[in-house]
Protein backbone atom coordinates (compact mmCIF):
# COMPACT_ATOMS: atom_id res chain seq x y z
CA UNK A 1 0.00 0.00 0.00
CA UNK A 2 1.76 3.51 -0.65
CA UNK A 3 1.36 6.11 1.56
CA UNK A 4 -0.94 8.09 -0.65
CA UNK A 5 -2.99 5.50 0.22
CA UNK A 6 -2.51 5.00 3.51
CA UNK A 7 -3.35 8.93 3.51
CA UNK A 8 -6.21 8.34 2.00
CA UNK A 9 -7.44 5.45 4.02
CA UNK A 10 -6.98 7.62 7.25
CA UNK A 11 -9.04 10.79 5.92
CA UNK A 12 -9.43 11.27 2.24
CA UNK A 13 -12.44 9.62 1.44
CA UNK A 14 -14.19 12.59 0.93
CA UNK A 15 -11.00 13.66 -1.64
CA UNK A 16 -10.96 12.94 -5.65
CA UNK A 17 -7.26 13.47 -5.93
CA UNK A 18 -4.37 13.13 -3.33
CA UNK A 19 -2.97 15.67 -1.73
CA UNK A 20 0.15 17.62 -3.41
CA UNK A 21 3.79 16.73 -1.75
CA UNK A 22 4.59 20.37 -0.79
CA UNK A 23 1.24 20.50 0.80
CA UNK A 24 1.67 17.60 2.76
CA UNK A 25 4.98 18.64 3.86
CA UNK A 26 3.59 22.28 4.62
CA UNK A 27 0.73 20.97 6.81
CA UNK A 28 2.54 17.99 8.14
CA UNK A 29 3.55 18.03 11.56
CA UNK A 30 5.22 15.01 12.50
CA UNK A 31 8.93 16.53 11.92
CA UNK A 32 7.94 18.59 15.76
CA UNK A 33 5.31 16.59 17.09
CA UNK A 34 6.50 13.06 17.13
CA UNK A 35 8.44 13.80 20.94
CA UNK A 36 4.08 14.15 21.80
CA UNK A 37 4.30 9.80 20.95
CA UNK A 38 4.31 8.48 24.55
CA UNK A 39 1.59 10.56 25.59
CA UNK A 40 -0.38 9.84 22.64
CA UNK A 41 -0.32 6.43 23.23
CA UNK A 42 -1.18 6.86 26.99
CA UNK A 43 -3.70 8.76 25.77
CA UNK A 44 -5.13 5.94 23.47
CA UNK A 45 -4.79 3.51 26.26
CA UNK A 46 -6.78 5.31 28.60
CA UNK A 47 -9.41 5.62 25.63
CA UNK A 48 -9.40 2.13 24.83
CA UNK A 49 -10.52 0.96 28.14
CA UNK A 50 -12.87 3.51 28.22
CA UNK A 51 -14.33 2.33 25.22
CA UNK A 52 -14.49 -1.15 26.01
CA UNK A 53 -16.33 -0.33 29.50
CA UNK A 54 -18.62 1.52 26.84
CA UNK A 55 -19.94 -1.78 25.51
CA UNK A 56 -17.70 -0.10 22.07
CA UNK A 57 -14.99 -2.43 21.96
CA UNK A 58 -15.12 -6.28 23.64
CA UNK A 59 -12.39 -7.06 26.68
CA UNK A 60 -10.48 -9.14 23.40
CA UNK A 61 -10.37 -6.05 21.55
CA UNK A 62 -9.25 -3.92 23.98
CA UNK A 63 -6.50 -5.86 24.92
CA UNK A 64 -5.33 -6.21 21.34
CA UNK A 65 -5.55 -2.35 20.77
CA UNK A 66 -3.34 -1.94 24.14
CA UNK A 67 -0.97 -4.61 23.70
CA UNK A 68 -0.39 -3.22 20.20
CA UNK A 69 -0.12 0.23 21.30
CA UNK A 70 2.82 -0.77 23.85
CA UNK A 71 4.35 -2.36 21.11
CA UNK A 72 4.70 0.39 19.14
CA UNK A 73 5.83 2.82 21.55
CA UNK A 74 8.63 -0.43 22.02
CA UNK A 75 8.87 0.41 18.23
CA UNK A 76 9.24 3.89 18.41
CA UNK A 77 11.69 4.43 21.28
CA UNK A 78 14.26 1.44 19.29
CA UNK A 79 13.98 2.97 16.10
CA UNK A 80 11.77 0.85 14.07
CA UNK A 81 9.32 3.37 13.17
CA UNK A 82 10.01 5.35 10.41
CA UNK A 83 8.10 8.35 10.67
CA UNK A 84 5.68 9.32 7.25
CA UNK A 85 4.71 12.69 6.54
CA UNK A 86 1.43 11.66 4.36
CA UNK A 87 0.26 10.16 7.57
CA UNK A 88 0.79 14.46 8.82
CA UNK A 89 1.30 13.77 12.67
CA UNK A 90 2.17 11.25 15.31
CA UNK A 91 -1.32 10.75 15.75
CA UNK A 92 -1.96 8.93 12.50
CA UNK A 93 1.52 7.68 12.23
CA UNK A 94 1.03 5.83 15.57
CA UNK A 95 -2.71 4.43 14.53
CA UNK A 96 -1.31 3.60 11.26
CA UNK A 97 1.47 1.68 13.00
CA UNK A 98 -1.35 -0.49 15.29
CA UNK A 99 -3.25 -1.19 11.99
CA UNK A 100 -0.48 -2.50 10.36
CA UNK A 101 0.22 -4.79 13.69
CA UNK A 102 -2.70 -5.67 14.28
CA UNK A 103 -5.22 -5.32 11.27
CA UNK A 104 -8.51 -4.18 11.26
CA UNK A 105 -9.10 -3.95 15.37
CA UNK A 106 -6.97 -1.08 15.14
CA UNK A 107 -9.32 0.86 13.13
CA UNK A 108 -11.68 1.27 16.00
CA UNK A 109 -9.35 3.06 18.00
CA UNK A 110 -10.12 5.89 16.69
CA UNK A 111 -14.51 5.72 17.67
CA UNK A 112 -15.45 8.72 19.67
CA UNK A 113 -12.44 11.12 19.30
CA UNK A 114 -11.24 13.14 16.71
CA UNK A 115 -7.70 14.76 16.49
CA UNK A 116 -8.91 17.73 17.78
CA UNK A 117 -9.32 16.37 21.30
CA UNK A 118 -6.76 14.07 20.82
CA UNK A 119 -3.86 16.56 20.12
CA UNK A 120 -5.50 19.11 23.48
CA UNK A 121 -5.12 16.29 25.67
CA UNK A 122 -1.89 14.87 24.63
CA UNK A 123 -0.20 18.39 24.63
CA UNK A 124 -1.58 18.84 27.84
CA UNK A 125 -0.21 15.65 29.39
CA UNK A 126 3.29 16.40 27.92
CA UNK A 127 3.34 19.98 29.11
CA UNK A 128 2.73 19.02 32.44
CA UNK A 129 5.50 16.23 32.48
CA UNK A 130 7.69 19.27 31.23
CA UNK A 131 6.96 21.49 34.27
CA UNK A 132 7.23 18.68 36.47
CA UNK A 133 10.95 18.70 35.53
CA UNK A 134 11.15 22.06 35.08
CA UNK A 135 9.82 22.27 38.98
CA UNK A 136 12.30 19.74 39.94
CA UNK A 137 15.27 21.87 38.07
CA UNK A 138 14.37 24.96 39.70
CA UNK A 139 14.18 23.22 43.04
CA UNK A 140 18.06 22.22 42.42
CA UNK A 141 18.82 25.75 40.92
CA UNK A 142 17.13 27.88 44.34
CA UNK A 143 19.01 25.01 47.28
CA UNK A 144 22.09 25.55 45.75
CA UNK A 145 21.39 29.92 45.87
CA UNK A 146 19.98 30.03 49.31
CA UNK A 147 22.77 27.60 50.75
CA UNK A 148 25.24 30.16 48.71
CA UNK A 149 23.68 33.14 50.21
CA UNK A 150 23.75 31.61 53.95
CA UNK A 151 27.55 31.39 53.47
CA UNK A 152 27.88 34.83 52.45
CA UNK A 153 25.81 36.85 55.21
CA UNK A 154 28.35 38.38 56.28
CA UNK A 155 29.86 39.49 53.20
CA UNK A 156 29.59 43.41 52.78
CA UNK A 157 28.87 44.62 49.04
CA UNK A 158 27.79 47.39 47.77
CA UNK A 159 23.67 48.04 46.94
CA UNK A 160 23.23 49.85 43.88
CA UNK A 161 20.59 52.01 42.60
CA UNK A 162 20.60 53.40 38.88
CA UNK A 163 23.77 51.51 39.32
CA UNK A 164 25.26 53.95 41.77
CA UNK A 165 26.77 53.28 44.88
CA UNK A 166 23.39 53.87 47.19
CA UNK A 167 24.07 51.94 50.19
CA UNK A 168 25.37 48.61 52.21
CA UNK A 169 24.13 45.25 51.78
CA UNK A 170 25.61 42.05 51.77
CA UNK A 171 26.26 39.50 49.61
CA UNK A 172 23.58 36.86 50.50
CA UNK A 173 21.28 39.30 51.28
CA UNK A 174 21.64 40.06 47.33
CA UNK A 175 21.12 36.45 46.16
CA UNK A 176 17.92 36.36 48.54
CA UNK A 177 16.61 38.93 46.22
CA UNK A 178 17.30 36.66 43.30
CA UNK A 179 15.49 33.87 45.24
CA UNK A 180 12.23 36.10 45.51
CA UNK A 181 12.29 36.01 42.08
CA UNK A 182 12.56 32.59 41.36
CA UNK A 183 9.78 31.83 44.20
CA UNK A 184 7.44 33.99 42.16
CA UNK A 185 8.23 32.13 39.46
CA UNK A 186 7.78 28.36 41.21
CA UNK A 187 4.43 30.06 42.53
CA UNK A 188 3.49 30.91 38.56
CA UNK A 189 4.18 27.57 37.08
CA UNK A 190 2.39 25.72 39.92
CA UNK A 191 -0.84 27.82 38.83
CA UNK A 192 -0.10 27.14 35.63
CA UNK A 193 0.18 23.13 35.82
CA UNK A 194 -3.31 23.18 38.49
CA UNK A 195 -5.31 25.47 35.60
CA UNK A 196 -4.07 23.01 32.54
CA UNK A 197 -5.00 19.23 34.24
CA UNK A 198 -8.31 18.98 32.72
CA UNK A 199 -9.09 16.60 30.06
CA UNK A 200 -9.99 17.50 27.26
CA UNK A 201 -10.23 13.69 25.50
CA UNK A 202 -14.02 12.89 24.60
CA UNK A 203 -15.01 16.68 23.43
CA UNK A 204 -14.19 14.93 19.50
CA UNK A 205 -14.02 17.35 16.92
CA UNK A 206 -15.93 20.01 18.92
CA UNK A 207 -19.13 19.06 19.66
CA UNK A 208 -18.41 15.77 21.89
CA UNK A 209 -19.75 11.76 20.88
CA UNK A 210 -22.80 10.39 20.42
CA UNK A 211 -21.05 7.10 22.02
CA UNK A 212 -21.58 6.76 25.54
CA UNK A 213 -18.47 7.61 26.99
CA UNK A 214 -17.47 8.26 30.38
CA UNK A 215 -15.15 11.09 30.29
CA UNK A 216 -14.50 11.20 33.98
CA UNK A 217 -13.07 7.30 33.69
CA UNK A 218 -9.89 8.74 30.65
CA UNK A 219 -9.60 11.71 33.03
CA UNK A 220 -9.19 9.75 36.12
CA UNK A 221 -7.07 6.74 33.96
CA UNK A 222 -4.83 10.02 32.91
CA UNK A 223 -4.04 11.75 35.92
CA UNK A 224 -6.15 14.85 35.55
CA UNK A 225 -8.11 16.09 37.84
CA UNK A 226 -11.99 16.74 35.98
CA UNK A 227 -12.82 16.70 32.19
CA UNK A 228 -13.13 20.00 30.91
CA UNK A 229 -16.31 21.29 30.70
CA UNK A 230 -17.12 22.56 27.44
CA UNK A 231 -16.41 20.81 24.13
CA UNK A 232 -16.35 24.19 22.22
CA UNK A 233 -13.91 25.23 24.16
CA UNK A 234 -11.73 21.91 25.05
CA UNK A 235 -10.62 21.60 21.78
CA UNK A 236 -9.88 25.44 21.20
CA UNK A 237 -8.43 26.47 23.94
CA UNK A 238 -4.32 27.01 24.27
CA UNK A 239 -4.16 29.40 27.07
CA UNK A 240 -1.90 26.73 29.13
CA UNK A 241 0.52 26.96 26.51
CA UNK A 242 0.45 30.49 26.77
CA UNK A 243 0.55 30.64 30.20
CA UNK A 244 3.35 28.73 30.05
CA UNK A 245 5.12 30.39 27.89
CA UNK A 246 4.03 33.64 30.01
CA UNK A 247 6.57 32.03 32.90
CA UNK A 248 8.82 31.22 31.06
CA UNK A 249 9.47 35.10 29.45
CA UNK A 250 9.02 36.02 33.34
CA UNK A 251 11.47 33.58 34.29
CA UNK A 252 13.94 33.91 31.86
CA UNK A 253 13.88 37.61 32.62
CA UNK A 254 14.46 37.59 35.81
CA UNK A 255 17.32 35.01 34.88
CA UNK A 256 18.62 37.83 32.39
CA UNK A 257 18.44 40.68 35.17
CA UNK A 258 20.90 37.62 37.05
CA UNK A 259 22.91 37.31 34.38
CA UNK A 260 23.77 40.98 34.03
CA UNK A 261 24.71 41.42 37.55
CA UNK A 262 27.29 38.26 37.02
CA UNK A 263 28.68 39.89 33.65
CA UNK A 264 29.29 42.77 35.66
CA UNK A 265 30.45 41.10 38.73
CA UNK A 266 33.40 39.41 36.86
CA UNK A 267 34.41 41.98 34.78
CA UNK A 268 37.96 44.00 35.75
CA UNK A 269 36.10 46.78 36.73
CA UNK A 270 34.10 45.02 39.33
CA UNK A 271 35.97 42.74 40.29
CA UNK A 272 33.11 40.70 42.67
CA UNK A 273 33.13 37.17 41.84
CA UNK A 274 34.98 34.57 40.24
CA UNK A 275 32.92 31.85 37.75
CA UNK A 276 34.45 28.67 37.52
CA UNK A 277 36.39 28.25 34.15
CA UNK A 278 34.17 25.22 33.42
CA UNK A 279 31.40 27.78 32.64
CA UNK A 280 33.44 30.45 30.43
CA UNK A 281 35.31 30.35 27.62
CA UNK A 282 38.44 32.07 25.90
CA UNK A 283 38.93 34.11 23.21
CA UNK A 284 40.51 33.25 19.79
CA UNK A 285 42.60 36.47 19.61
CA UNK A 286 43.40 37.50 23.27
CA UNK A 287 44.93 35.39 25.39
CA UNK A 288 44.17 36.88 28.72
CA UNK A 289 40.42 36.94 28.20
CA UNK A 290 37.84 34.49 30.67
CA UNK A 291 34.59 35.05 29.28
CA UNK A 292 31.11 34.57 31.43
CA UNK A 293 29.44 32.81 28.08
CA UNK A 294 26.78 31.29 30.25
CA UNK A 295 25.65 34.03 31.62
CA UNK A 296 25.92 36.03 28.56
CA UNK A 297 23.73 33.24 26.61
CA UNK A 298 20.96 33.06 29.33
CA UNK A 299 20.82 36.33 28.75
CA UNK A 300 20.64 36.56 25.04
CA UNK A 301 17.91 33.22 24.86
CA UNK A 302 15.51 35.38 26.81
CA UNK A 303 14.61 37.36 23.67
CA UNK A 304 13.67 34.03 21.97
CA UNK A 305 11.69 33.14 25.01
CA UNK A 306 9.75 36.32 24.15
CA UNK A 307 9.04 35.98 21.40
CA UNK A 308 7.60 32.50 21.68
CA UNK A 309 5.34 34.22 24.27
CA UNK A 310 4.13 36.63 21.50
CA UNK A 311 3.66 33.95 18.41
CA UNK A 312 1.46 32.22 20.60
CA UNK A 313 -0.85 35.13 21.60
CA UNK A 314 -0.45 36.52 17.73
CA UNK A 315 -1.61 32.66 16.91
CA UNK A 316 -4.53 32.53 19.01
CA UNK A 317 -6.02 36.30 18.93
CA UNK A 318 -8.12 35.94 16.06
CA UNK A 319 -9.51 32.48 15.87
CA UNK A 320 -13.13 31.42 15.95
CA UNK A 321 -14.22 28.52 17.94
CA UNK A 322 -13.62 25.97 17.61
CA UNK A 323 -10.14 23.85 16.54
CA UNK A 324 -8.48 25.47 13.25
CA UNK A 325 -5.27 24.79 11.24
CA UNK A 326 -4.08 27.54 12.86
CA UNK A 327 -2.93 25.97 16.29
CA UNK A 328 -0.21 23.44 14.73
CA UNK A 329 1.48 26.12 15.23
CA UNK A 330 1.66 26.02 18.64
CA UNK A 331 3.85 23.50 19.36
CA UNK A 332 6.92 24.55 17.75
CA UNK A 333 6.93 27.37 20.25
CA UNK A 334 5.98 25.49 23.10
CA UNK A 335 8.56 23.28 22.46
CA UNK A 336 11.75 25.32 21.87
CA UNK A 337 10.42 27.54 25.05
CA UNK A 338 10.48 24.58 27.47
CA UNK A 339 13.56 23.57 25.86
CA UNK A 340 15.67 26.86 26.69
CA UNK A 341 13.69 26.89 30.46
CA UNK A 342 15.41 23.87 30.80
CA UNK A 343 18.84 24.22 29.34
CA UNK A 344 18.91 27.72 31.46
CA UNK A 345 18.08 26.16 34.71
CA UNK A 346 20.78 23.48 34.05
CA UNK A 347 23.33 26.32 33.93
CA UNK A 348 22.40 28.29 36.22
CA UNK A 349 21.81 24.90 39.08
CA UNK A 350 25.01 23.68 37.89
CA UNK A 351 26.85 27.16 38.14
CA UNK A 352 25.39 29.45 40.70
CA UNK A 353 26.64 27.26 43.76
CA UNK A 354 30.17 27.48 42.49
CA UNK A 355 30.19 31.27 42.29
CA UNK A 356 33.59 32.29 44.64
CA UNK A 357 33.17 35.90 46.23
CA UNK A 358 35.74 38.13 45.84
CA UNK A 359 35.08 39.43 49.82
CA UNK A 360 38.23 42.24 49.91
CA UNK A 361 37.14 43.57 46.09
CA UNK A 362 33.02 43.67 47.23
CA UNK A 363 34.46 45.35 50.64
CA UNK A 364 36.35 48.13 49.14
CA UNK A 365 33.77 48.90 46.66
CA UNK A 366 30.70 49.39 49.64
CA UNK A 367 33.74 52.09 50.96
CA UNK A 368 33.40 54.14 47.52
CA UNK A 369 30.50 56.10 46.87
CA UNK A 370 29.55 57.73 50.47
CA UNK A 371 27.61 54.85 50.92
CA UNK A 372 26.72 55.11 54.82
CA UNK A 373 25.43 58.97 54.27
CA UNK A 374 21.82 57.84 54.72
CA UNK A 375 22.97 56.36 57.84
CA UNK A 376 24.26 59.65 58.78
CA UNK A 377 21.11 61.34 57.90
CA UNK A 378 19.05 58.55 59.93
CA UNK A 379 21.45 59.50 63.08
CA UNK A 380 21.16 63.57 62.92
CA UNK A 381 16.88 62.80 62.63
CA UNK A 382 17.41 60.70 66.01
CA UNK A 383 19.35 63.68 67.24
CA UNK A 384 15.93 65.57 66.59
CA UNK A 385 16.20 67.43 63.34
CA UNK A 386 13.98 66.87 60.59
CA UNK A 387 14.93 64.49 57.66
CA UNK A 388 15.27 67.04 55.43
CA UNK A 389 17.57 69.25 57.20
CA UNK A 390 19.56 65.92 57.79
CA UNK A 391 19.14 65.44 54.47
CA UNK A 392 20.63 69.11 53.03
CA UNK A 393 23.67 68.57 56.09
CA UNK A 394 24.68 65.23 55.12
CA UNK A 395 24.57 66.31 51.05
CA UNK A 396 27.20 69.15 52.01
CA UNK A 397 29.30 67.10 53.92
CA UNK A 398 29.25 64.29 50.64
CA UNK A 399 30.24 67.84 48.43
CA UNK A 400 32.70 67.89 50.99
CA UNK A 401 34.12 64.53 50.83
CA UNK A 402 34.51 65.26 46.66
CA UNK A 403 36.36 68.03 47.36
CA UNK A 404 39.13 66.61 49.75
CA UNK A 405 38.71 62.57 48.64
CA UNK A 406 37.42 61.28 52.03
CA UNK A 407 34.66 59.24 52.96
CA UNK A 408 32.63 60.02 55.67
CA UNK A 409 34.00 57.21 57.40
CA UNK A 410 37.50 59.03 57.22
CA UNK A 411 36.32 62.68 58.13
CA UNK A 412 37.52 64.13 62.08
CA UNK A 413 34.70 64.21 64.17
CA UNK A 414 35.63 68.40 63.34
CA UNK A 415 35.53 67.73 60.20
CA UNK A 416 31.64 66.61 61.14
CA UNK A 417 30.97 68.64 63.13
CA UNK A 418 31.39 72.36 60.61
CA UNK A 419 27.83 70.87 59.23
CA UNK A 420 26.03 70.42 62.51
CA UNK A 421 26.58 70.75 66.25
CA UNK A 422 24.32 67.59 66.67
CA UNK A 423 27.26 65.20 65.51
CA UNK A 424 29.03 63.30 68.16
CA UNK A 425 31.45 60.70 68.93
CA UNK A 426 29.26 58.33 68.85
CA UNK A 427 28.76 59.13 64.79
CA UNK A 428 31.43 56.89 63.73
CA UNK A 429 29.65 53.77 64.69
CA UNK A 430 27.12 54.79 62.37
CA UNK A 431 29.24 55.26 59.90
CA UNK A 432 31.13 51.61 58.86
CA UNK A 433 30.00 49.43 56.99
CA UNK A 434 29.29 46.64 59.35
CA UNK A 435 27.32 49.04 61.80
CA UNK A 436 25.14 50.04 58.53
CA UNK A 437 23.77 46.78 57.71
CA UNK A 438 23.89 45.39 61.22
CA UNK A 439 21.37 48.32 61.68
CA UNK A 440 18.70 47.02 59.70
CA UNK A 441 17.86 44.63 61.66
CA UNK A 442 14.39 43.90 60.85
CA UNK A 443 12.41 41.46 58.70
CA UNK A 444 13.39 42.04 54.70
CA UNK A 445 16.74 43.97 56.31
CA UNK A 446 20.54 43.24 55.43
CA UNK A 447 21.71 42.86 58.90
CA UNK A 448 23.44 39.52 58.73
CA UNK A 449 21.13 37.59 61.53
CA UNK A 450 18.28 38.24 59.81
CA UNK A 451 20.05 37.39 56.00
CA UNK A 452 20.66 33.45 57.91
CA UNK A 453 17.22 33.24 59.58
CA UNK A 454 15.62 34.17 56.12
CA UNK A 455 17.89 31.78 54.20
CA UNK A 456 16.93 29.18 56.37
CA UNK A 457 12.78 30.05 55.98
CA UNK A 458 13.60 29.74 52.09
CA UNK A 459 15.37 26.70 52.28
CA UNK A 460 12.82 25.21 54.50
CA UNK A 461 9.95 26.36 52.37
CA UNK A 462 12.09 25.29 48.86
CA UNK A 463 12.60 21.91 50.29
CA UNK A 464 8.89 21.13 51.80
CA UNK A 465 7.46 20.84 47.98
Amino acid sequence: MSQDDKTNQQWGGRFSEATDAFVQRFTASIQFDQRLYRHDIAGSIAHATMLETAGVLTAEERDKIINGLKEVQSDIESGKIEWSIPLEDVHMNVESALTDKIGITGKKLHTGRSRNDQVATDIRLWLRDEIDSISAEMTRLQEGLIQLAAGEADTIMPGFTHLQTAQPVTFGHHLLAWNEMLERDFSRLQGCRKRMNQSPLGAAALAGTTYPINRDMTAELLGFNRPTANSLDSVSDRDFAIEFCAFASILLTHMSRMSEELVLWTSAQFDFINLPDRFCTGSSIMPQKKNPDVPELVRGKTGRVNGHLISLLTLMKSQPLAYNKDNQEDKEPLFDAVDTVKDCLRAFADMIPAIESKKDSMLEAARRGFSTATDLADYLVRKGIPFRDSHEIVGKSVAYGLETGKDLSEMTLAELQQFSDEITDDVFAVLTLEGSVAARNHIGGTAPEQVRQAAQKALTLVQSR
